[in-house]
């Protein structure tokens, strides 16, 4: 058997951010997951991103209006990207590699710059890859509080469903009770059984008995979630290690995956979140939520020069199907818009065209 992949969906026969393993054809697919999406789920990317594509463009036009390509312009350009929130080194890196580029080609600045952030963000394209004989596969998934974990866990698990797997979730944010409740909630949507125990029960032992659940049931996928933590509460971090370790127990290959959600709006905080939450556990993916509702979409750009790690997806919206494989091509469009020779910008479609 195959993997089974979140794979980016063409129009013509997918629902975007939809699963599909190869096991059922595209349109009984779509017949069965078509009467849960809205048309709001499924607008273009681009008018998802239109907070950040405001921002990140509204200083751009002075740029692309038949201003010469020198240091000047170089030096705005950079600034531009800095209030864009693109950190300062990050910045710094696009600016030398669309000066190279520059050298050869000085009159197409703007097809220079969308290929400098492309490929800055191509490598960390990666989406999440399940095996078939891995099971129960255990995908961890951490973050602080309000980064939208519990959410993006419901989403995933659908989208699971949607392509076959069996799920099961654990409810291993025991310190707030509304988490567990909010997690039986989305079970309960999503028809798929909850392990969880009393308020304020070990997270680690409720993730334990969930992993020996699944594996009695022959369950295909299970997500855990845990407990929102600062990333400066050291102590409750150095809990994420101990349900590793124990998980570990009844499997030593597991966790499988480790999501780490980013709540897109904290801009430049998310980098420091990533980097604490790595010193705890072995972070995997990324999930950065909530770019709908922000122009600190530029932060990406900072998350994938500085970490390096797999972005898994994006989330830009409410709806089950806002939860978007990362595509690093359909970002940059749907961030930059489409420049015409008079210097104005033009949303485009998440593939590119007018």
């Amino acid at each position: 058997m195959g993997l089974f992949s979140f794979l980016k969906k063409k129009p013509s026969t997918d629902v975007p951010g939809e699963i599909n393993d190869g096991s059922r054809d595209a349109q009984s697919v779509n017949a069965e997951t078509t009467p849960d999406i809205s048309q709001d789920e499924v607008d273009r990317l681009d008018a998802k991103l239109a907070k950040s594509r405001k921002r990140f463009t509204s200083g751009l036009l002075d740029f692309f209006s038949g201003r010469k390509v020198d240091d000047d312009l170089l030096d705005d350009l950079e600034a531009q990207l800095v209030m864009s929130d693109v950190s300062v080194k990050t910045a710094n890196k696009i600016i030398d590699s669309v000066r190279t580029a520059a050298k050869n080609n000085p009159s197409d600045l703007q097809a220079i710059l969308r290929q400098e952030l492309t490929q800055l963000l191509t490598p960390c394209q990666q989406p999440l890859e399940i095996p078939d004989n891995e099971t129960p596969f255990v995908l961890l998934v951490v973050g602080v509080n309000g980064a939208g974990k519990t959410t993006t866990i419901g989403k995933i698990a659908r989208q699971l469903q949607n392509g076959g797997k069996t799920v099961m979730l654990a409810a291993g944010d025991t310190f707030r009770a509304a988490a567990v409740e909010q997690l039986k909630t989305w079970g309960e949507r999503n028809n798929v059984p909850v392990v969880a125990q009393g308020d304020g029960a070990d997270s680690a032992s409720v993730i334990f008995d969930a992993l020996q659940s699944a594996k009695a049931r022959g369950i295909d996928v299970l997500i855990a979630d845990t407990a929102g933590r600062l990333h400066t509460q050291h102590g409750l971090m150095d809990e994420l290690g101990k349900v590793s370790r124990v998980i570990k127990k009844l499997d030593p290959s597991a966790p499988h995956e480790t999501l780490l959600v980013l709540d897109g709006t904290t801009g430049q905080n998310a980098l420091n979140q990533a980097r604490e939450f790595g010193n705890s556990v072995e972070v995997s993916g990324l999930v950065v939520t909530k770019l709908d509702g922000t122009a600190k979409g530029g932060v990406l750009f900072t998350l994938a020069d500085e970490l390096n790690l797999p972005i898994r997806f994006i989330g830009v919206g409410e709806g089950i199907y806002d939860l978007r494989v990362f595509d690093a091509p359909d970002f940059v469009n749907a961030l930059l818009g489409n420049y015409s020779p008079d210097g104005s910008i033009t949303p485009t479609d998440a593939t590119g065209q007018l």
